[in-house]
C-alpha cells in the first residue's frame, strides 16, 4: 500500500503513523516547492522535519533569501507577518493562526498609534515581537540578536522610542548607555520564572552557570553569567568551558542545545507555575503540531494575507534591520 493511501487509512481509524506523515509533509514540500522555517520554541517533532531552525533574525534572512513558492513558518503570527513581508508575492502559512504571542498582544497599534505621536521627534525603534501594523509605525525594527547594534547606530543627539518589550529596554538601556522611552510591554514566558526557585535550584547545582534570555526581569538578569539572544545562549553552551547550565528562556532551545552538548547537564529556568517540565513554555508555541503542519501544507491554509499599504510600510524598518544587521 502507498504511504498516502496507508495515510489515508490510518485518518479513518483516528490514528495518524509518525513516520508515514513525516513521509507526506516531506512529499508536499518538494510537489509545492515549499520550505518549513521552524523557530527554536517549537516541539522537537517540527524543529527536526523543518529545513531550518533558528531564531527570528535567522529566520528573517531565511525567509528574505529563499527561492520557494511557499512558505511554512512554524512560530508564532508575528513570525509570519514578517515572512509575509519580506516575501508579499509568495504564500506564507502558520500551522495554527490563533498561535499568537503575549508580548504583541501588549502593544495594540491604535495605543501605540498614539504613543508615537506624542513624542514625534523619537526614533522609534521596536522589537520584532509585535504585529505588522506596529512595525508600520516604526523607523526600525530589532531582534534580541542584533538589538545592541541597532541602538548604537543611532546618532546620539536622537531620542528613541522602545517598543515594545520593557524588560529588554531596560537591558539595552544598561548595556549601551541610552536613555530611552520604554514602551511598557513584557512576555509572559519571560516573566514566570520564579526567583525563589531558580535560587533553590542554583544551591543544588552550585557549579551551573545561569544564563538568561534579555527578556527577563532585571533581577534575574542580574544572577546572569551570561545573557543572550536565543542563539547566543545556544552558542555560549557550546563554547563556555563549564558543564552544566541553568537556562532561563523558554524551554524549546532546550532541544537543540542537548544536541549541540549532549555531555553536558541542562537545566530548565524553574518557573512559578506547577507544570509538567516545571519550566517555562510558551502556550503559543506550543499551539503548532506535526499534523497541523501537515494540514496546512496540504491545504495551503491558513494564509497569512496583509495588504500591499501595509506590506510597504512595515517592510521599510524590516529592510533597515537587515541592512544594519549584515
Amino acid at each position: 500500500m502507498g504511504i498516502l493511501n496507508a495515510l489515508s487509512v490510518n485518518e479513518i481509524q483516528g490514528k495518524r503513523d509518525h513516520t508515514s506523515v513525516v513521509a507526506e509533509i516531506d512529499r508536499l514540500r518538494k510537489e509545492k516547492n515549499a520550505i518549513i522555517l521552524a523557530h527554536y520554541y517549537q516541539v522537537p517533532e517540527i524543529q527536526e522535519i523543518a529545513d531550518f531552525v533558528g531564531d527570528s533574525l535567522f529566520l528573517a534572512r531565511k525567509a528574505a533569501s529563499t527561492q520557494a513558492s511557499v512558505i511554512v513558518l512554524a512560530g508564532v503570527h508575528f513570525m509570519a507577518e514578517t515572512a509575509k513581508i519580506i516575501n508579499p508575492k509568495k504564500t506564507v502559512l502558520l500551522p495554527d493562526l490563533k498561535a499568537g504571542c503575549s508580548l504583541a498582544d501588549s502593544c495594540q497599534p491604535g495605543d501605540f498609534e498614539a504613543f508615537v505621536n506624542k513624542h514625534s521627534d523619537h526614533t522609534v525603534v521596536t522589537y520584532v515581537n509585535c504585529s505588522a501594523e506596529v512595525k508600520a509605525l516604526s523607523d526600525v525594527v530589532c531582534t534580541s540578536s542584533n538589538a545592541v547594534e541597532i541602538i548604537e547606530s543611532i546618532p546620539k543627539d536622537k531620542p528613541i522610542l522602545f517598543a515594545p518589550d520593557e524588560n529588554l529596554g531596560r537591558y539595552l538601556t544598561k548595556v549601551t548607555g541610552r536613555k530611552m522611552l520604554l514602551w511598557e510591554g513584557s512576555c509572559l514566558v519571560h516573566e514566570d520564572f520564579s526567583l525563589e526557585k531558580l535560587l533553590r535550584l542554583h544551591r543544588q547545582h552550585p557549579d551551573a552557570k545561569i544564563i538568561a534570555h534579555p527578556e527577563s526581569e532585571w533581577h534575574l538578569l542580574k544572577l546572569a553569567s551570561f545573557i543572550g539572544s536565543t542563539k547566543k545562549l545556544l552558542d555560549f553552551v557550546q563554547t563556555d568551558s563549564a558543564n552544566k547550565f541553568i537556562v532561563a528562556t523558554e524551554a524549546g532551545i532546550l532541544h537543540k542545545m542537548k544536541q549541540a552538548v549532549p555531555d553536558k547537564v541542562l537545566l530548565p529556568a524553574p518557573s512559578y507555575e506547577e507544570n509538567t517540565c516545571a519550566c517555562s513554555e510558551c502556550p503559543h508555541m506550543k499551539m503548532n503540531s506535526l499534523e497541523k503542519l501537515y494540514q496546512c501544507l496540504l491545504n495551503e491554509s491558513p494564509r497569512i494575507e496583509l495588504s500591499d499599504s501595509l506590506i510597504q510600510r512595515a517592510n521599510r524598518p524590516i529592510k533597515r534591520m537587515l541592512e544594519l544587521s549584515n
